[in-house]
């Protein structure tokens, strides 16, 4: 029994181990499941990309809306966990943020009429403590030169009237400070401090959007990892979304075509199971071998390495399934 030659080290996904006869009877049939490769194709499957949207806090998996296999759209929400932690300190953040306002408010309109009011009727009165306090002081120097009254009694009388007089400067000084309101620095402060609370309360409202996990493109639902009530890990994945319409081909292409092939060229692309062709474009080729690197292969086994390459397909093939095997025809 003969056995066809393998191409490429074996990875060109050849039907192997199949009598000659049989290979060339099945090659005339279209598509069927082995076909003769002349070194022209690229061989691989089909594929969509896969976004995994991971789990930001270890929390309890509180709901699963929407089942595994939903074609959803970006925003829709995914999984829910438990946000109980996390809105106890946004609302924490949110109240330091209207503290913080108050405060700035508060040093913006400066003093009420009322407390200036009561500040110049203080003043008022430390005048006329002042007032009666050097005249208690004037009459008892002047006792004290006629001999009728002691030098102690002068003494405390001249304390008690610095006394009124140093509580008048205090109540001036007080009043002014009202007047004219808080100091340029000051509001610059309580500026400062309420923009640090509006970012404290940016940061725990982002941590508790996060628990929520939506899809953040187009696509299907693939797999759900975690169940209702599980505590999931950080990092790990919560959902994972096969993105886009149509699926691209990943294929190999083999190192002697690697030059002719470039970002955006048109190339046919063979489907299991369909008659028809469809053209895709190229939309990303690796610029490294998968395999053995070429300074180490000398020139006939650098022919046996291979370039992973993208093709895109048309909108067209947005019902066809992931996994199905595809030949690119790089001729």
């Amino acid at each position: 029994m003969n056995f066809p030659p393998l191409t490429y080290g074996g990875s060109a996904m050849l039907c192997r181990f199949v009598p000659r006869s049989l290979v060339l009877a099945l090659a005339a049939l279209p598509l069927a499941g082995c076909w003769e490769d002349d070194g022209s194709t690229a061989l691989g499957t089909l594929e969509r990309d896969r976004v995994a949207l991971t789990a930001t806090a270890a929390e309890v998996v509180m709901d699963l809306p929407v089942p595994q296999g939903t074609k959803v759209t970006k925003g829709t929400i995914l999984v829910k966990l438990d946000d109980t932690a996390q809105q106890a300190i946004v609302n924490q953040a949110r109240a330091e943020v209207s503290k913080a306002k108050a405060e700035l408010t508060k040093l913006q309109n400066g003093a009420r009429e009322e407390e200036i009011a009561e500040a110049r009727a203080t003043v008022a009165g430390a005048k006329a403590s002042l007032l009666e306090a050097d005249t208690t002081y004037k009459r008892t120097q002047d006792l004290t030169g006629r001999g009728t009254s002691s030098q102690a009694q002068l003494d405390t009388a001249q304390a008690a009237r610095d006394s009124a007089e140093a509580k008048l400067q205090i109540a001036q000084e007080q009043l002014r400070q009202l007047v004219n309101g808080a100091r340029a620095e000051d509001l610059d402060i309580a500026r400062a401090g309420l923009e640090a609370a509006e970012a404290i309360l940016a940061s725990a409202e982002k941590t508790l959007d996060d628990l929520t996990i939506r899809a953040s493109r187009d696509g299907t639902l693939n797999n759900l990892p975690w169940n209702l009530g599980e505590r999931v890990t950080v990092g790990s994945p919560l959902a994972v979304l096969l993105a886009g319409e149509a699926p691209y081909a990943r294929v190999y292409v083999p190192e002697p075509h690697r030059v002719a092939i470039k970002e955006g060229d048109k190339l046919q692309v063979r489907i299991d199971g369909l008659d028809q062709t469809m053209e895709g474009t190229v939309r990303w080729i690796s610029s490294e071998p998968s395999f053995t690197p070429y300074y180490a292969l000398n020139q006939s086994d650098r022919a046996r390495l291979m370039y992973v390459a993208e093709v895109q397909l048309p909108d067209s093939a947005s019902s066809l399934p992931d996994g199905v095997p595809a030949q690119v025809l790089l001729k």
